[in-house]
Formats: structure tokens, C-alpha cells, sequence
């Protein structure tokens, strides 16, 4: 008897879940304010700012290590490195992403304190200048457009598989292809692109939850 495949499985599922459950509370918990004013230099100085942020870091993490659990229980199953490579362009993808979001949490929260304590709003300028520069925003783009494909490769993987429902992974990979566009939308349509993570990991994690529990039946 070995616990080894409801193991892999389960903590496979709980990476999805903490991760949705993250990208879920980085939109709800991050303030939304003017950015160019002392009121968003407030909203960036506080720890709000930095908890949502974090939650995004973190959120990230448990992505790549979900994508990565997903690789050592299909590949065998498979025949072929499909969900391995849907690991490795993830883990690349966060890679590149992470840095960016360290400066939103640390380096932003400290030039906003500065603008805050000097009541000087023109230093946000920095802000933009970090965000909007062209090494930041290259890797930034280039970080995020390699998740998405790289939950999308994973969630064909999962289709293919014949272990998991045809379409589990499809709702989180669809959150991670929208994750740019979202950017750009109202922070009601921001908080329901993490409910749309949230949902999609929620649906992912129970399939491979109920996985676990056949090939331990199935091994025992």
C-alpha cells in the first residue's frame, strides 16, 4: 500500500487552492486611488499596498509549484514531457514577474512614504518611471504572457490525461491568459478576474483531490 499518488495529488490541489485563494485577495485587499495624488501615495505607503502585493508574490509561487506537482502526476500517465513543459515555461514565467512585483511592494511603498512625509505628490513620478521602464515592463509583459501559455499548456495536459475532467484546468489557464488585459479594467473588473482564478483553482484542486483518493484506492 503507498500514499504516495493521494500525497502528490493532495498537495498538488492545495498549491492551486492557496494560490487562488491569494490572487483573489490581491485585488480585494490592494487600495485603489488617483496614483498622481497624495491620497495614492497614502494608498501605496500602507499596508494594505504591501499585503496585497505579498498576497500576488506568494500567489505565484504556489502557481509554479501547483504546475510542477500537475507535471510529476500526468507526464507518466502521458507518455510525454507535455505537462513538463507547461512546468518550465511557468516557473520561467514567475521568474520574470516576481521582480516586478518586489518593486510594487517595497520599492513604491517607499517613495510613496517619502511623498506622503514631504506632502510632495510630484515624487510619484519615480513610480511610473520604474514601472514604465523599458527593462521592467519587458519582463514584466514577458513574465505574465509566458504564465498564461504555460497554465494553458498545463491545462491541456490535464484534458489529455483521461485522469482529470476534460476541462478542469481550462477556467484558471483562461485567468492567467487575461491577467494583462486586466490591468486596464475598473477594480470591480480587477476583483473578478481573482474570482476567476479563485473558481478556476477551487475547480482544479477538488479534481485532483478526487484523483488522489481513486489511485489510492486503486494502489492500496
Amino acid at each position: 500500500m503507498t500514499s504516495t499518488p493521494l500525497a502528490r495529488a493532495r498537495l498538488t490541489g492545495l498549491s492551486f487552492l492557496g494560490a487562488g485563494i491569494l490572487f483573489v485577495l490581491y485585488p480585494i485587499v490592494r487600495p485603489y486611488s488617483d496614483e498622481t495624488s497624495l491620497s495614492g501615495a497614502a494608498a501605496m505607503a500602507s499596508p494594505a499596498w504591501m499585503a496585497a502585493h505579498l498576497f500576488a508574490v506568494a500567489g505565484f509561487v504556489l502557481l509554479a509549484l501547483g504546475v510542477l506537482g500537475l507535471h510529476l502526476l500526468l507526464d507518466p500517465v502521458l507518455g510525454r514531457p507535455l505537462a513538463l513543459r507547461a512546468a518550465v515555461v511557468t516557473w520561467v514565467g514567475a521568474g520574470l514577474t516576481l521582480p516586478y512585483y518586489g518593486a510594487e511592494v517595497f520599492g513604491l511603498n517607499v517613495i510613496a512614504a517619502r511623498a506622503v512625509r514631504d506632502g510632495d505628490a510630484s515624487l510619484l513620478a519615480l513610480a511610473d518611471e520604474f514601472r514604465f521602464g523599458p527593462a521592467a515592463a519587458t519582463m514584466f509583459v514577458a513574465g505574465l504572457a509566458l504564465l498564461g501559455v504555460g497554465t494553458a499548456l498545463a491545462a491541456v495536459a490535464a484534458g489529455r490525461s483521461g485522469l482529470l475532467p476534460r476541462w478542469s484546468a481550462a477556467p484558471l489557464a483562461a485567468g492567467f491568459l487575461l491577467f494583462i488585459p486586466q490591468f486596464f479594467g475598473t477594480p470591480a473588473i480587477r476583483v473578478a478576474h481573482g474570482v476567476l482564478i479563485a473558481l478556476g483553482a477551487v475547480w482544479l484542486a477538488v479534481a485532483l483531490w478526487r484523483l488522489g483518493r481513486r489511485s489510492f484506492s486503486l494502489a492500496a
